[in-house]
């Protein structure tokens, strides 16, 4: 996996950044300890990978 912006994986989703932000609410604990904050624009490969698998994104 490659770091992403945010709004590159809510347009691979489908969906908009908001509604990704929405996604992430239940599993904002595990993505802290990965270094994740709500106003994040570019993701690392870990929460890239994270996001990918937990949401089933095709990227």
């Amino acid at each position: 996996m490659k770091s992403m912006l945010k709004s590159e994986l809510a347009r691979e989703a489908g969906v908009s950044v908001k509604t990704l932000n929405r996604w992430c609410k239940p599993y904002e604990k595990k993505l802290n300890k990965m270094g994740w904050h709500r106003r994040m624009k570019l993701l690392p490969p870990k929460i890239v990978q994270f996001m990918v698998e937990t949401f089933c994104i095709d990227v």
